[in-house]
This record gives C-alpha cells, structure tokens and sequence, in this order.
C-alpha cells in the first residue's frame, strides 16, 4: 500500500473507475449477446428492439471513454449488418 496521501487517494480512485468501467463493459457484452441470440432465433421484432436498447448502451461507453469511438461504430455495424439480414 502507499504511504503518500495522494497516491492512496489514487489507489481508491483507481479501483472505483475500473469497477465502473468493468460494469459497463459487462453491460455492453449482454445488450449484445441479446441482439445475437434473438437473430440467432430469427425474431426479427426482437432483435431489431435489442439492437436499439445495444446501440444506445454501446454509445454511451463511447462517450464516456469505455469504449474507443471506432470500436463503438463497429460494434453497432455489425449488429446492425446482422439484423438487417432478417429481413
């Protein structure tokens, strides 16, 4: 542990943003298990209502800095591209 005022309040600072950034993360990868798994069903109505709940998800970790901007655009290309082929 360290002995330093600030390098202590860095430790704590640190583990609350990766608990929050983990979290996040976690919740990115549900939003889209749940658009894979309704295309991998072929429910079309479904899938396109968790791609938008995903979507949203997805881009707000961007803006918050979980996610690289690029990373977030393909993530929604790709679902995107998925569900599109339902139709």
């Amino acid at each position: 542990m360290a002995n330093i005022k600030s390098a202590k309040k860095r430790v704590i600072t640190s583990a609350k943003r990766a608990e929050r950034n983990k979290a996040i993360k976690t919740n990115v990868k549900t939003s889209v298990k749940k658009v894979e798994a309704a295309c991998a069903a072929s429910d079309k109505e479904a899938a396109s209502a968790a791609l938008k709940s995903a979507t949203s998800v997805i881009e707000k970790a961007a803006s918050k800095g979980i996610l690289h901007k690029n990373t977030a655009a393909n993530k929604v290309s790709r679902l995107t591209k998925m569900v599109n082929k339902l139709a």
